[in-house]
């Protein structure tokens, strides 16, 4: 499953909820760009806006000898160090600057792209130039934990897309066996993260674009019954992946992401029975006694490239469907079809895909 480049930038932005952001750095993509030049290019005008606008600074926490004094003196310290017939004092400061954990892993990942090969020479310049332009920040060895660290404000938010973009790079690149040199590793090509992308970028999407209905995940229990509690606990919990629920309504979508929609039995195709089982087990389960519920529609939603799929079934009175998106058709059409699954038309509001 080929998908074109910018439209895995879309799915990115919606999944990151950084639509707005996506608009101010603005990148040029074509047919011949890969997805290691276009991080690089959302990077590289990511940090000159930045920079335009001003760095983050803030105040760090040093102990240090020192000629004088400043801030907080050490003074058990300094004297059984004996510095103070060296007219020096060991002291706490603080200082006010810009080499902190958000400039370090955007520094930090600046070089990790600088080292891979496969970069395009004339990116690998413009990154160059920007590391020239962060004299005082301190490259770290980023950690997945690093990122879970990071507060930010309303003063210094767009670093949030700056981060995604980072981390991003950092879960999808490794040492080569070149020493010193790194490798980008094409996540599209990875069936599991692609799946995790396609739910996030669905859930947002109907999240953004429409107003009817509430978006969340939802914990179904099972409607078993049993007296003993050590059973009880040996049940598997079921969470929906996307559901769309106001108060009158509720759409259970399962979104499930395979370079294949349907699996073929005998010639014939047949939609992934496992798949199907699950959806139908949500619908029974999350079933209350009210009319919502009672009516609750599922969907399967899968993507696909080359044939759509629009198959409609019915049990009792839940609605089954199951539909795919052209994830390789341009975003008006992708927009249209995903309002149009939930029988919505799109709203006029801010869309990028307008």
């Amino acid at each position: 499953m080929k998908i074109p480049i910018e439209n895995i930038y879309f799915l990115l932005c919606y999944a990151w909820d950084k639509l707005e952001e996506k608009e101010r750095v603005n990148v040029a993509i074509d047919d011949k760009t890969e997805l290691l030049d276009l991080f690089a290019k959302v990077l590289i005008n990511a940090t000159k806006i930045l920079l335009k606008r001003g760095i983050d600074r803030n105040y760090i926490p040093y102990t240090d000898v020192l000629s004088g004094v400043k801030g907080k003196i050490q003074i058990s310290q300094t004297l059984k160090s004996k510095l103070i017939y060296k007219q020096k004092t060991i002291c706490d400061f603080d200082d006010f600057s810009s080499n902190i954990l958000t400039n370090q892993i955007l520094v930090s990942t600046i070089f990790t792209l600088i080292k891979i090969r496969e970069l395009a020479q004339e990116l690998k310049q413009e990154l160059l130039s920007l590391i020239r332009m962060l004299p005082d920040i301190a490259p770290i060895e980023i950690t997945n934990s690093l990122f879970n660290k990071i507060r930010l404000n309303r003063n210094n938010h767009f670093y949030s897309f700056i981060l995604n973009v980072c981390k991003i790079i950092y879960e999808n690149t490794f040492p080569s066996e070149e020493a010193g040199k790194y490798k980008f590793s094409d996540f599209t090509k990875d069936d599991k993260k692609m799946n995790k992308l396609f739910e996030a970028f669905i859930r947002n999407f109907y999240k953004i674009e429409q107003s009817k209905y509430r978006i969340k995940r939802d914990i179904i229990k099972w409607q078993f019954q049993t007296t003993e509690i050590e059973s009880e606990k040996y049940l598997p919990q079921m969470e929906t992946d996307i559901t769309l629920e106001n108060e009158e309504e509720k759409i259970i979508i399962d979104a499930k992401f395979y370079k294949e929609t349907m699996v073929v039995n005998y010639d014939k195709e047949k939609i992934k029975s496992e798949n199907l089982y699950q959806l139908f087990s949500y619908l029974v389960n999350q079933e209350d006694g009210s009319n919502k519920t009672q009516t609750a529609t599922g969907i399967l939603l899968y993507p696909t490239i080359e044939k759509d799929y629009n198959l409609n079934y019915k049990h009792k009175q839940h609605k089954i469907k199951i539909r795919t998106i052209n994830l390789n058709s341009n975003w008006r059409n992708i927009s249209s079809r995903l309002m149009g699954i939930i029988d919505l038309k799109e709203q006029k509001h801010y869309s990028p895909l307008a």
